[in-house]
């Protein structure tokens, strides 16, 4: 890692005149509800350092900024925890790392939201407020959610340099922005095209393939369409014929979007089709419109599909466009851009909406006798994402960016390992998109976003009418940089220019995120020192929306990649499995996590969105399914450990908030401990820089040992990026070794034992509880900090001043003089016996007092035990009131439950007093034994199963350890009931 780089990115506010800036307040930690022990209380002010730490050589990290488009959700948080953790992690091994905080514009989805806003509040469109007045309001709109979303950043503990946040319409990003385009443009990779576009009538713009859904329906299906007040027809073949120009035949098609027969130009059948041999080169006559559609052989027509014969509309199906291309055919427009029919579809539909006129001309053929019928008939839909409009194919003029040659650059920095992708599902999802990438159409009919620096020159006598094929385009970084260039090229001539209204697709410019934040194209000090950065962390939907693009321009224009890895993390979706949505009023704020919300405060954040009433209905009785009391207070650190503790780099998160539960507890915990441990250190303790091991006892070696193995597993997983291992190890040693055993071994110690035992197990819990914080540190950051302030001051090895903050004390490395394996493995079998104990005492409901026995079958065996008699008495605490040693010669006890520990040794609790029916109790176990012998069998056939092993290795490992558990069962009821029966016997 002395190589690696680290840094990481969000967005910044804009750079405009009146506009305040956002300071950072202090920063505060969230409250532990009080269900289990004390609420832990706010931080005390102490202040975090400064996020970028100098030094050569310094690591950026990478992260997808937030849009502007309202509060943060789950998956922000999720990105912010993984994020976060990896930065603080390496920030504490003394790797200068820089986080950039920002926010992405999010042109579509900001506008979407305004617009709904404007109409929900005003009844006003956009049009009707114009562009200037609209644009403000959205910058209004844009300073408001910017604020909140980096107050959430902040409450969730981001650790972002806030001095260089970024926005991607601040000047910095703008001005990178307009030579990329300028640049990429004068090498002739944009370029103005008449092309076929995804567009959403209800946004009114062109949209990337990426940015629609399709919806696959199985046949006839009414759907909701936005702007119509009647569900429309879906998955229906509409039979209809054409008459022969000059003749008494007709050519019978079919179709499942009648509408578009309005701009049909020509009829194809397949080249060996007889049925329709007599009619290529003839010509059908349009019923409506008198247009003559000329008769095409093509072997792409498939003769079985509908009639053979296929109608063709060039300018709205992007099959029919490459047909109508090889073909000659001509390319009528028929839709305007809100989804009305324009002249061309006819003065009987000019001015109707295009869902309405498939009824009307279906009405009108069968007056004609043209109608045939209609079949149900399984199709695909195309939705917007954003509005779940149905998306047509127009044709528009747009800018186009030439990918081909970009994409192979792209596939080859990955192939040759210069960028490495993880998992392995996203490295193959990312070759197979660039292997089959189409030209990116970067036009977008918007007025929020960079308007596009491109400008039409209209020289003197000439019409500013719509562009034709003769239109003169001049591209500039400003305005002047335009005038200079048209003057250039029209000398003499009198002219203006006009620039393109439309702006940029908002990826163009976040593709250029990682340069433009650190000053490019400018080669800025930060630009020298912090590029290429390192490792870019994000959500697997987004891989080529963002990343790839990322790589491809940062490729093109600097010539080197943006950064050396990409980690993809799962989306999370709500406790049904069900993508998060605000149209499903299933997106969970974190901040309603951390500070918690009654039901009735949730109902109303849906009121008070631009949710329609059907909608707020629906999402209503979803939270009260979700959320029945609505969602307890549960702290930031809570909520980051257990994003956490979900992310595999697997499958999708099925977010469950009473999940929630175990790691707020979790949390009580840790301060309870820490401040027990505190508790039971004198006045004037002074820890030591180095532990005297030689007068440690098994129990301080055994801990050590499990701290000492937490370290080097903990460091181990976070470098490999295995979030929810590295969680499991750190509350397994803090909850499971540390609290449940040594605390509560060191109880007697620290009153009873002699000075010098409570000297070295005050310094063995201080030296735990140190190492623990810090290694929970970057998941949970604010208890952390609050505990660590309160520790006494330790001296650590290599660093010459007390850090101000666990964030700058050193993350615990693994120390070779703390490995006690031996000791570890003997006193790991007082905690197996321990468990035993208390897991029979628990089944046979035996509190205290017990009688218990542990065999041991061989010498060996006996020897290793007798030793870890006394810790294993004392760990049980009141439950046992005699334990005993039985030897290989000695007989076992009659009426004892038995526990089988290892092959060689037994625990046995004596029960016969607390069963008053001995048959009864072979029966009940008997019952258990067939129940257990159940899941053993399922757990093999799992296991056995073909494809198990390609599970992820945390699932692999849970279900190989539900088999174990099983088979232990199973055995310790065979030899209970073995115990039973001699039992029953003797009575």
């Amino acid at each position: 890692m002395s190589e690696e780089r680290s840094k990481i990115s969000l967005r910044k506010g804009p750079k405009r005149k009146n506009r305040p800036t956002i300071s950072a307040p202090r920063q505060i930690s969230a409250p532990i509800p009080n269900n289990e022990g004390p609420t832990i209380p706010r931080s005390t002010g102490v202040r975090p350092p400064p996020a970028t730490i100098p030094g050569d050589g310094p690591p950026p990290r990478q992260r997808p900024p937030p849009n502007v488009t309202g509060a943060l959700h789950c998956g922000h948080a999720l990105a912010n925890t993984i994020q976060d953790s990896l930065v603080r992690w390496n920030r504490m091994r003394g790797i200068p790392t820089l986080w950039v905080p920002g926010c992405d514009h999010a042109g579509i989805s900001t506008q979407s939201v305004v617009e709904k806003m404007l109409w929900k509040k005003e009844s006003k469109t956009r049009l009707e407020l114009g562009r200037e007045a609209f644009t403000k309001l959205v910058w209004d709109w844009k300073d408001e959610y910017h604020q909140r979303i980096n107050n959430a950043q902040r409450l969730m503990a981001g650790s972002m340099d806030w001095s260089r946040e970024a926005f991607t319409m601040d000047e910095n990003c703008t001005r990178a922005t307009m030579e990329a385009f300028c640049r990429l443009h004068d090498e002739g990779l944009i370029y103005r095209s008449d092309r076929l576009v995804n567009w959403c009538t209800n946004l009114q713009t062109a949209l990337s393939s990426l940015e629609v859904d399709n919806l696959d329906i199985p046949g006839r299906t009414l759907l909701d369409v936005p702007g119509y007040e009647r569900k429309v027809a879906f998955g229906e073949m509409t039979y209809f014929k054409y008459p022969i120009d000059g003749t008494d035949l007709f050519v019978e098609v079919a179709t499942t979007r009648p509408e578009t027969m309005l701009g049909d130009t020509g009829i194809a059948v397949h080249p060996d089709d007889k049925r329709h041999a007599h009619l290529v080169g003839k010509y059908a006559r349009h019923p409506f419109t008198d247009r003559l559609l000329r008769i095409v052989a093509d072997s792409y027509v498939d003769p079985e599909l509908g009639t053979g014969a296929v109608k063709l509309t060039p300018a709205h199906d992007y099959n029919d466009y490459q047909l109508g291309k090889r073909h000659g055919l001509d390319f009528i427009n028929i839709l305007n851009g809100d989804g009305t029919m324009n002249e061309n579809a006819g003065p009987s539909f000019q001015g109707k909406k295009r869902f309405d006129c498939r009824y009307l001309i279906v009405e009108e053929l069968t007056k004609l006798g043209l109608f045939v019928k209609k079949e149900s008939h399984a199709m695909t839909i195309p939705l917007c994402e954003k509005t779940r409009d149905v998306i047509e194919p127009l044709m528009k003029k747009q800018w186009w960016v030439k990918m081909n040659d970009m994409a192979a650059d792209a596939v080859k920095v990955v192939e040759e390992g210069k960028i490495k992708i993880a998992p392995e599902s996203a490295e193959k999802s990312y070759h197979r998109w660039l292997s089959s990438i189409n030209d990116w159409c970067v036009s977008r009919q918007l007025w929020w976003g960079h308007r596009i620096p491109a400008y039409r020159v209209i020289l003197e006598n000439e019409e500013a009418s719509d562009e034709d094929d003769n239109s003169h385009w001049i591209v500039g970084r400003t305005p002047d940089e335009a005038q200079e260039k048209a003057t250039s090229q029209f000398p003499g001539r009198k002219f203006r220019l006009e620039q393109d209204p439309d702006c940029l697709d908002t990826w163009f410019s976040s593709g250029l995120w990682p340069m433009a934040i650190l000053g490019w194209p400018n080669n800025t000090p930060d630009f020298q020192k912090f590029f290429p950065t390192s490792l870019l962390e994000t959500g697997w939907d987004i891989l080529f929306f963002w990343v790839a693009r990322m790589i491809m321009l940062s490729v093109k224009l600097t010539g080197q990649v943006p950064f050396s890895e990409v980690y993809c993390h799962s989306l999370i979706r709500d406790s049904e499995g069900r993508k998060m949505s605000k149209s499903l009023g299933n997106v969970i704020d974190p901040l309603d996590i951390i500070n918690g919300i009654d039901l009735e405060s949730l109902h109303a954040k849906l009121r008070t969105g631009n949710l329609k009433d059907t909608e707020i209905a629906r999402a209503t009785k979803y939270q009260k399914t979700a959320f029945p009391s609505g969602i307890p207070e549960c702290g930031a650190d809570a909520l980051r450990f257990t994003l956490l503790s979900y992310t595999t780099g697997g499958g999708d998160i099925n977010f469950d908030i009473k999940v929630m539960a175990g790691y707020r507890r979790f949390c009580n915990k840790i301060w309870q401990a820490s401040k027990y441990i505190m508790g039971r250190l004198p006045e004037d303790f002074k820890p030591v820089t180095h532990l005297n091991v030689a007068n440690l006892s098994t129990p301080e070696k055994w801990i050590l040992h499990c701290m000492n193995s937490a370290v080097r597993d903990l460091n181990g997983t976070l470098e490999a990026r295995e979030f929810s291992k590295a969680t499991q190890i750190a509350h397994r040693f803090f909850y499971d070794e540390l609290c449940d055993v040594f605390i509560e071994h060191s109880k007697s110690l620290l009153n009873e034992g002699t000075a010098s035992e409570q000297d070295s197990v005050q310094q063995t819990l201080y030296k735990a509880l140190d190492v623990a914080l810090r290694l929970l540190h970057p998941f949970m950051p604010f208890i952390t900090e609050e505990l660590w302030q309160r520790l006494p001051r330790a001296q650590y090895e290599n660093i010459t001043s007390t850090p101000p903050s666990i964030m700058l004390s050193p993350y615990p490395t693994p120390d070779d003089n703390l490995y006690f394996s031996a000791e570890a493995e003997s006193y790991e079998l007082s905690l197996q016996c321990t468990r035993a104990i208390r897991s029979v005492a628990a089944e046979y409901n035996v509190k205290t007092g017990g009688v218990a026995f542990i065999k041991a079958t061989d010498e060996a065996s006996n020897a290793s035990i007798t030793p870890q008699m006394a810790s294993i008495k004392t760990l049980c605490g009141k439950v046992l009131g005699e334990l005993s040693l039985l030897g290989p010669e000695d007989a076992i006890p009659t009426g004892c439950a038995v526990f089988i520990v290892t092959n060689n040794i037994i625990v046995l609790l004596s029960v016969a007093d607390v069963i008053p029916d001995v048959d009864v109790a072979i029966k009940k176990l008997q019952g258990k034994l067939q129940k257990k012998q159940v899941v053993v069998k399922k757990q093999q056939d799992l296991i056995n199963r073909e494809g198990f092993g390609k599970s992820s290795e945390v699932v692999q490992d849970a279900e190989r350890a539900k088999l174990d558990e099983a088979n232990t069962a199973v055995n310790n009821y065979e030899r209970t009931i073995e115990e039973f029966e001699k039992l029953r016997l003797k009575a």
